[in-house]
């Protein structure tokens, strides 16, 4: 254990996209994607079990993942395989989804499902939180961005994602330790 991890655990400090997504005891969050399995373990211990903490993901090998980290915290995540455009649970469930790390390496009508899908998944006045490697510059820049599509930065990244799927408003929340935060809100569609 490095030094920095066992004053971490000896503070109780939290993870940084923890405090980001800012969720309290009783919350349903939704995870989509298989990029972060601790993260979901740390959302679930969060809500506690007046609450519930979801993952949905492509493939069984990583909802196995997903279900050994939340087995080794001793926390319960409802983990389900389906395509992340058609999410297998309730229209207006969910009071949190979030996205790490993905939709920007995502082809375009990939992210646009999946951005769909998440919004019919929340309820109203929900968030979905995007998640993902904030942009470097220099030569950092050529191995950061190897996996982003070109085109999703240029045209807005997340926020402008955000907003072509309806969440309203859509606002960045920090840029830290590399990582880019961007927040939209599910309003009700028949409201000005």
């Amino acid at each position: 254990m490095t030094c920095m991890a066992f004053l971490k655990k000896l503070t109780g400090e939290q993870d940084l996209r923890v405090s980001m997504i800012g969720l309290q005891l009783g919350d349903r969050v939704l995870q989509i994607g298989h990029r972060g399995p601790r993260l979901i373990a740390l959302l679930a211990a969060k809500v506690g079990v007046s609450g519930q903490a979801s993952a949905l993901v492509t493939d069984d090998a990583a909802a196995d993942t997903i279900n050994r980290v939340a087995t080794a915290r001793g926390v319960l995540v409802d983990v389900k395989v389906a395509p992340l455009r058609t999410p297998p649970f309730a229209e207006g469930w969910f009071d949190v989804v979030v996205i790490p790390e993905l939709i920007g390496a995502m082809r375009p009508h990939e992210r646009v499902g999946t951005l769909q899908g998440a919004r019919q998944v929340l309820r109203v006045g929900g968030r979905c939180l995007v998640i993902e490697t904030a942009p470097r510059g220099g030569l950092g820049a050529l191995f950061s961005a190897r996996s982003v599509d070109p085109h999703y930065r240029a045209q807005g990244g997340a926020e402008a994602a955000l907003r072509a799927e309806e969440f309203k408003p859509v606002r960045t929340l920090a840029e830290r330790d590399g990582l880019l935060f961007t927040e939209g809100t599910k309003r009700d569609l028949a409201q000005p």
